[in-house]
């Protein structure tokens, strides 16, 4: 009778215990998820309700302004905006440029880091990361420095060379930003897929060298395909961080004519509401470029578990 007593004793002191545990971490979680909620959930909630109002003004203008339910109207106006859908589709040209460029130039840079091409391994990985560690306001402020005439020793050296090109005019100055978030970016990803390579299982690698593989086959053949779950998530954050560019071409802007105040559909937003004053307009704007990211990263999520799992 005393054995039965202790073993129904235990599990239920080992429940008691559990429960016990679980009710302190709920308690530790309840700050995140009240930051959260204040700094993350009630916003958006806030952006849908004002995308689906305006403020009107009766009479002639002069009363008082007053908040109406316009339903669709804020989004058919913003994708009526030929600076908006021109927005857009200058964004879609600067992530077809600049995500080939930044993610091919990250896995190259990681696999020579593999494979011992580089004799200062860490001194390259430094050179490489350092970039990244510079912030984008002050990135995009250097690089305005270099693209500028008259005052950049990069263009001065380019002329003295017989190469004249202008960075800021119209046909350039697209690229010139895409360099800009290669070199901030590139050497962040060479890390996150460089400390993927390191999990390759060495024994792998020397049963493919055996068998007279040479680095090029056995990166191509062997380590790039282990590797693509961390490309997969390299792609995701960079498709959404793509779709948030606002600083570069803000800092450019004040730089040359050929980037206005509407270049990209953040800046078309930030105009919105604090140039014009239009939130609601802002809002609406804000909810298409959440929906468009929400949109391409379902369909690189859903391609990258069909690359991982053939």
């Amino acid at each position: 009778m005393a054995t039965q007593a202790l073993t129904t004793t235990v599990p239920r002191r080992g429940r008691a215990l559990a429960g016990t545990g679980g009710r302190t971490a709920a308690l530790f979680l309840v700050p995140f998820f009240a930051v959260f909620a204040i700094a993350m959930i009630a916003p958006v909630i806030y952006s849908l309700v004002l995308s689906f109002h305006s403020q009107q003004k009766s009479g002639l203008g002069f009363g008082e302004a007053k908040t109406v339910f316009v339903g669709l109207e804020n989004y058919v106006q913003v994708f009526q905006s030929e600076t908006f859908v021109e927005g857009i589709a200058r964004l879609g040209l600067y992530c077809l440029i600049y995500i080939p460029c930044m993610v091919g130039g990250a896995v190259v840079f990681a696999l020579l880091l593999d494979a011992s091409v580089a004799k200062a391994r860490k001194l390259f990985q430094l050179l490489v990361f350092l970039p990244h560690a510079v912030p984008g306001v002050i990135a995009a402020l250097i690089w305005a420095y270099l693209y500028t005439p008259g005052i950049s020793p990069l263009v001065q050296a380019l002329q003295g060379g017989g190469i004249q090109i202008n960075f800021l005019d119209s046909h350039m100055v697209l690229p010139s930003i895409v360099n800009i978030g290669v070199w901030e970016w590139t050497g962040y990803n060479v890390i996150i897929l460089f400390t993927a390579l390191q999990a390759v299982p060495r024994e792998i690698l020397e049963a493919a060298r055996v068998d007279g593989a040479g680095e090029i086959r056995a990166a191509i053949s062997i380590k790039f395909p282990l590797i693509l779950p961390a490309l997969s998530v390299i792609m995701l954050f960079t498709i959404i961080g793509t779709l948030q560019l606002f600083t570069e071409p803000s800092i450019i802007s004040k730089a040359t004519a050929s980037v206005t105040s509407t270049w990209v559909p953040n800046l078309w937003a930030y105009d919105a509401a604090f140039i014009r004053h239009n939130l609601n307009q802002a809002a609406a704007a804000s909810v298409i470029i959440a929906g468009l990211a929400a949109i391409l990263s379902l369909a690189v999520t859903r391609l990258s578990s069909r690359m991982n799992k053939s």
